[in-house]
């Protein structure tokens, strides 16, 4: 009994977003249930992060999910989440199991874009894993880089209103608003709808 409820609370994320030419890497912590049911990143109907990309970049909620992520690839957005999957009971960040996780492969991706400039995390918990897991396989790299940490857009983080969100995540990307010549939509893009995020 033990084994299948450790299977049943067993979360996988998705790839990548990728642009050819990514700008900017915004990283989450892990799809919710609801994103994974639904295969898409940020899924949750209350999740201010559709509405928010709709305010900076003109790609809200009621666009086609694909059409959303080709704008956000053509200003060389990429979207992914630091862990791969993780043991985790319900969608919160809280509930991951501060053992049973694996990280994405985030060095390799820097790797593969030189150009990109900037990474914003989607909270707290995103940074603070980075941090763990992550930053410290990724060398030199991270001292080119423009680290940000943004409120979270998870309705479970009611500290800031909408507008405040807003405010912050539009000044973080505001350098990216204006598409850059050979920036391109998703070369690597994700299986149909795949995405990712706690009550995302």
């Amino acid at each position: 009994m033990r084994m299948n409820s450790q299977a049943e609370h067993w979360a996988e994320g998705f790839p990548a977003v990728e642009p050819r030419r990514a700008r900017v890497l915004i990283l989450g912590t892990l799809p919710s249930a609801e994103s994974i049911r639904q295969g898409q990143y940020y899924a949750h109907p209350r999740n201010a992060f559709w509405p928010i990309m709709g305010e900076v970049f003109g790609t809200g909620r009621e666009w086609p999910y694909d059409r959303r992520l080709r704008r956000l690839g053509a200003r060389g957005v990429m979207l992914w989440d630091v862990l791969r999957a993780a043991h985790r009971p319900g969608s919160l960040d809280s509930a991951i199991h501060p053992r049973r996780r694996e990280a994405n492969a985030i060095p390799e991706l820097l790797a593969r874009h030189p150009e990109l400039e900037a990474i914003v995390f989607n909270g707290a918990p995103a940074e603070a894993l980075f941090r763990r897991h992550v930053a410290p396989e990724c060398g030199a790299r991270l001292a080119k880089l423009k680290l940000a940490r943004l409120p979270s857009t998870s309705p479970a983080h009611a500290a800031r209103t909408f507008a405040q969100k807003l405010a912050a995540w539009r000044a973080a990307l505001a350098p990216f608003r204006t598409p850059r010549r050979g920036t391109a939509g998703p070369s690597r893009a994700p299986r149909d709808g795949s995405g990712a995020n706690r009550r995302r």
